[in-house]
C-alpha cells in the first residue's frame, strides 16, 4: 500500500476531508466512524479496510498535516536557502504552522485530541519535535556552526530564547485578541526580534546560507521520514 492511500483511492480521501470536517466542528470525543462513514458517502465497513479504528483514522490525519507542514519548510528552503535565516525561518514556521486546521484546534486546548495524539510514547515524541519550536532548536546547532548565529553567548542559552520567543509569539499570532498591542505586521517584530537576538552583526556569506539551508532541510526530511512511517502504520496493511 502506498503510505499516503488518499492519492489512489478516492473513496480513502472522501474519509479523511469528512473526518477533518467532522473533528474541527464537533472535537474527537463525539465523532464516531458511522457519522464519518455518512459524510464520506461509503459504508462504515469500508472505513475499516483502511484504518483500524476512529484512533488511527485521526492519527494518521493529524500526521498528515504534519507532513504538509514539513513539505512546505523544505520547498521554501530548496526555492531559497536564504530562508534558513532566523530572522527568516522563525516566522516561516510560525505562518506555516498556524495554517493546519488540527494542530489549531489542539493548541486551542482540545483536551481529547491531545490525549490521541500523546498515548504512545512514539508518537508523543514525534509530534512534539514537529513543533516550530523543536525544529528550530534542532536546526541552531546547524545555523551556528556556519555563522547564522552569534557566538558570544551560549548556544543552550539562545535555544532557550528560541524557544521562549517561538511560544509566545505563536499563541500571540494564533490569537491576536491576545496581544496586549495590535501591530500591523507580527512577522515583522518577529523577524526583528529574532534578529535582535540571534544574528551576528556581520552576515554570513551566501556559501555558508547555501550550506546550512542544505543541512536543515535533511533534518526536515529525516523528520518527514518518521512522519510518513507513522501514517503507514496507522492504515490497514493490504
Amino acid at each position: 500500500m502506498s503510505q499516503l492511500i488518499e492519492h489512489h483511492s478516492r473513496k480513502a480521501a472522501r474519509i479523511l476531508d469528512s473526518t477533518r470536517e467532522l473533528v474541527l466542528d464537533h472535537g474527537v470525543r463525539k465523532v464516531t466512524v458511522s457519522e464519518i462513514a455518512r459524510a464520506a458517502g461509503v459504508g462504515k465497513g469500508t472505513v475499516y479496510l483502511y484504518w483500524p479504528a476512529k484512533e488511527d483514522l485521526i492519527l494518521g490525519l493529524f500526521a498528515r498535516e504534519v507532513l504538509a507542514f514539513l513539505d512546505e519548510i523544505i520547498s521554501r528552503l530548496l526555492a531559497d536557502p536564504s530562508a534558513v535565516l532566523p530572522r527568516r525561518l522563525a516566522p516561516l514556521l510560525i505562518r506555516t504552522g498556524s495554517k493546519l486546521p488540527l494542530a489549531r484546534r489542539l493548541n486551542a486546548g482540545d483536551a481529547d485530541l491531545l490525549r490521541l495524539l500523546t498515548q504512545q510514547a512514539g508518537d508523543r515524541d514525534l509530534f512534539a519535535r514537529t513543533s516550530p519550536s523543536a525544529l528550530c532548536e534542532a536546526v541552531m546547532p546547524i545555523l551556528h556552526r556556519h555563522g547564522l548565529i552569534r557566538h558570544d553567548r551560549p548556544l543552550s542559552g539562545q535555544a532557550y530564547a528560541m524557544h521562549a520567543v517561538l511560544t509566545g509569539f505563536g499563541t500571540a499570532m494564533s490569537d491576536p485578541a491576545t496581544a496586549a498591542f495590535g501591530v500591523d505586521d507580527p512577522d515583522e517584530v518577529l523577524a526583528d526580534t529574532v534578529a535582535v537576538l540571534l544574528e551576528p552583526p556581520v552576515a554570513p556569506g551566501d556559501p555558508a546560507i547555501a550550506a546550512a539551508a542544505e543541512e536543515t532541510v535533511a533534518v526536515m526530511r529525516r523528520t518527514r521520514e518518521a512522519v510518513l512511517d507513522l501514517i503507514e502504520r496507522s492504515q490497514v496493511d493490504e
